[in-house]
């Protein structure tokens, strides 16, 4: 009996170290018996799903409060419709599927609709599987197909937190989307995490800093450039953390651009062109048709230090591989 009691207290803390649990209006995840995200699925006041709050794997929130939380102190209140970590884009055949929130637009939003939602846990991962019918004007345009895999600390290290993206977009008609600069694959950071803003609160402590593949540093030589990731990071009581995001080298378009603000928007576009560069030579968008899918994969990387001391580049390499 002593045997097997030792035995169990070995095995029972691994078989669940990824617990993900469907609850009345969202996913919540666990890693090794910590909070880390939930997936917010359905509300009146929002109109797409998102993940939010994000955790590093100190405890520690790396995504903006507001406004799923107003009473949080010191975050900027721009763009209610940054919430968490979203995939949307503006313009999609006349719809609007990034700010299509009541509160930001009442005259052309689209709407994110979550369906035939699957959750498994798991020892080293677990997985949100869902589809996501994209809806303008009473109609389904595409339906999303999404498969989120969430990491064990074992699987991808003691100090991170994981997350792979795999996006199939369907196309239920003819779909456009338009070439604009919001949107795709975005999140909204931690207040401490931006750079510091002439409008925004003094407290936290603006501390960020941002580099790309190419060894770029700072909005003005990252937005709207081409690579591969990019990686955002600040210190807030004393701990340093960053957020990497991965392109994969298989998506359409690779290396994309990126849409990403010292006021705090991080995020990779993978359908515009002239709103970063004014001189770009032929069409910015995409059209596809019904059979003709479109397939993303990101991955989220969320680690202590910077981009450098958390080695992201080699980190990059393993995933490209």
């Amino acid at each position: 009996m002593l045997k097997l009691a030792l035995m169990l207290s070995v095995t029972l803390p691994l078989c669940a170290q990824v617990k993900i649990a469907r609850e009345k209006s969202k996913v919540a995840v666990q890693i090794d018996g910590k909070p880390f995200t939930d997936f917010v699925i359905g509300g009146e006041d929002y109109a797409k799903p998102y993940l939010w709050p994000l955790r590093a794997a100190s405890g520690t929130v790396v995504t903006r409060y507001w406004p799923m939380d107003k009473t949080h102190k010191g975050d900027s209140t721009d763009h209610p419709h940054h919430r968490g970590l979203w995939f949307g884009e503006d313009e999609v055949n006349g719809f609007n599927f990034w700010a299509n929130e009541p509160t930001v637009n009442l005259k052309n939003p689209g709407q994110q609709i979550v369906k035939d939602l699957k959750v498994k846990s798991g020892g080293k991962v677990g997985t949100i599987t869902c589809d996501i019918d994209w809806t303008g004007g009473g109609k389904v345009l595409l339906v999303e197909h999404r498969v989120m895999t969430f990491y064990s600390a074992q699987a991808a290290g003691p100090e991170n937190r994981q997350i792979d993206f795999d996006i199939t977009l369907e196309p239920k008609t003819k779909v456009t989307f338009n070439d604009t600069k919001e949107g795709t694959f975005s999140m909204r950071i931690a207040p401490w995490m931006e750079y510091p803003q002439r409008h925004a609160p003094t407290e936290p402590k603006r501390t960020g800093a941002m580099v790309n593949a190419e060894g770029a540093k700072d909005e003005e030589n990252i937005w709207g450039k081409k690579s591969a990731w990019v990686d955002y990071s600040g210190e807030t009581n004393g701990e340093k953390i960053g957020i990497a995001i991965f392109d994969n080298p298989k998506n359409p378009g690779y290396p994309n651009r990126w849409h990403t603000r010292g006021y705090g928007l991080f995020g990779v576009n993978v359908f515009g062109l002239h709103d970063f560069d004014k001189n770009a030579a032929g069409p910015g968008g995409m059209t596809i048709e019904p059979g003709h899918d479109l397939h993303y994969r990101f991955r989220l990387l969320i680690h202590p230090g910077d981009a450098e001391t958390a080695r992201i580049a080699e980190q990059f390499k393993k995933y490209a591989q």
